[in-house]
């Protein structure tokens, strides 16, 4: 038998099953959202900036999945006829021939043929450019409407607003692509069941470690000298009056001259730091050890969470990385107090307007029923406060007014969300501590060695002040910043 005669031996059956309706619907299916796939792929390539995400959900995701439906019911249909004429005793014996130089014959099989190279490649493309769209931070942040809304929102407002998702969460590497993929398929069930927490957790379990991620961007071992920091506060008099900190923070690593700052004391290539948790969000940290230059551990426990040995066991072993310190480097979230002076060193909240600070405060911390009742209450109240208590500052000024209130009501909008239990403060950030623990969970002077060595909480270790709360430093005026 020729090589020729055994192909058509071959597509025989084929050719005899696959005249069936289960066949041709899954043809009909496969056809026009290939069509209808290959239109879209162009309108998007022409389409300024991403699609709507739920229009990247039908282009990338809904129709590659009816196409391979279709593709699948063919041989089901094959399979189905089949079955049925041999249940029935009718299945023929031999099967009619292939005369492939009828012409309608052949231009069948020439056009199934190219029909075949075609969803080849219409596969190829559309399983990678589902892949890519399920990569876009448009779909990260906007899909999941009410589970990612806190924390998209806090993604657009970061220093990070143009660093894709994927770039943070998942990173290089075939092994933590998988791996995402899985988590983001027991994701899709959790928000499709609503079985999602409220708020997200916060640290990430399974986030991928910081020297995957993070430091293929930042690369903390060449941090080198001080950050000069000035930061200005309103205290919540009539004027507003403004109060200036302003100080060196020792951010650097290590120089040849032997100097060490934060980054060359906690973070080296080697695990220079380890400590156990016992709390699920990393802030009651009874256990510290730290390895110095010479190659010694030291083991600094609390003397003031005197953890049980079980809790010991059970808790978070961990090797300290970015994350630890800065553990909100996207998605963070304001309190009250901070939101409002950032805002009104912007100018977006009118230093000038009496009792602005203090009465901005006030209405956040308010207790609101939904996002939309806040919004609103917001804007109103502070509008009646400077009508009624000062009248001619609301009439000449009544634009300020109305900006510096729709700002404050921005402030709760970017903070607050109450149907994912979001409040005020959910979320610790680990920089610095003044609005949570932070550097004091480790250097709050209560973790002793056995040998009588403390984990320091001296403030010069870290920062050395200029200024202090101060209406005109001196020192602006003399670096010529004032």
């Amino acid at each position: 038998m020729s090589f020729g005669d055994g192909i058509r031996s071959w597509l025989r059956p084929i050719y005899f099953f696959a005249r069936n309706t289960v066949s041709l619907i899954g043809v009909v299916l496969t056809t026009s959202s290939a069509l209808t796939m290959i239109a879209f792929w162009f309108y998007d390539f022409f389409l300024p900036g991403p699609p709507h995400p739920y229009v990247g959900i039908l282009i990338f995701l809904i129709l590659p999945g009816i196409f391979i439906l279709g593709l699948l019911l063919i041989p089901v249909g094959i399979l189905l006829l089949r079955h049925k004429l041999r249940l029935a005793g009718t299945l023929p014996q031999f099967y009619p021939a292939i005369d492939l130089g009828v012409p309608e014959i052949r231009r069948t099989f020439e056009w199934v043929g190219a029909a075949t190279v075609v969803n080849l490649l219409i596969i190829g493309t559309a399983s990678y450019r589902g892949v890519e769209y399920m990569d876009t931070t448009n779909f990260c942040g906007q899909t999941c409407h009410t589970v990612m809304v806190p924390e998209y929102t806090a993604y657009q407002n970061s220093p990070h607003a143009h660093v894709d998702c994927v770039a943070c969460h998942i990173g290089p590497g075939a092994p933590w692509f998988v791996r995402s993929k899985l988590s983001g398929l027991r994701q899709v069930f959790a928000v499709t069941f609503h079985t999602y927490s409220r708020p997200i957790p916060s640290p990430v379990k399974y986030l991928r470690p910081a020297r995957e991620t993070c430091e293929q961007c930042h690369w903390p071992q060449r941090f080198t000298g001080d950050k000069f920091i000035v930061n200005t506060s309103y205290k919540d008099d009539e004027k507003n009056t403004p109060q200036t900190d302003v100080l060196l923070l020792k951010v650097g690593g290590r120089t040849w001259q032997g100097s060490v700052g934060i980054h060359g004391r906690h973070l080296t290539e080697t695990s220079r730091i380890r400590y156990i948790a016992t709390d699920t969000e990393r802030q009651v940290i009874p256990v510290v050890y730290y390895t110095d230059d010479s190659g010694k551990t030291t083991e600094f426990v609390s003397t003031d969470a005197k953890p049980t040995q079980a809790q010991l066991d059970k808790g978070e072993h961990r090797v300290m990385d970015c994350v630890d310190c800065h553990n909100r480097p996207t998605h963070a979230f304001d309190l009250p107090d901070n939101a409002v002076d950032k805002q009104m060193q912007l100018g977006h909240i009118s230093p000038d307007l009496p009792y602005i600070k203090k009465k901005s405060v006030e209405v956040l911390k308010v207790d609101y029923s939904a996002r939309d009742v806040a919004r609103t209450r917001i804007v109103e109240e502070l509008d009646k406060f400077y009508r009624t208590n000062y009248p001619d500052i609301y009439q000449k000024r009544r634009a300020v007014v109305q900006q510096s209130a729709d700002e404050v009501a921005a402030i709760y909008l970017r903070n607050v969300f109450p149907e994912m239990r979001l409040t005020w403060g959910t979320h610790p950030n680990n920089l610095g501590h003044n609005d949570s623990p932070g550097c004091f969970r480790c250097h709050d002077g209560s973790h002793t060695s056995s040998d009588g060595q403390t984990i320091t909480n001296d403030c010069s270790a870290c920062h050395e002040f200029l200024a202090t709360a101060e209406e005109h430093p001196k020192v602006l005026t003399e670096l010529g910043l004032k």
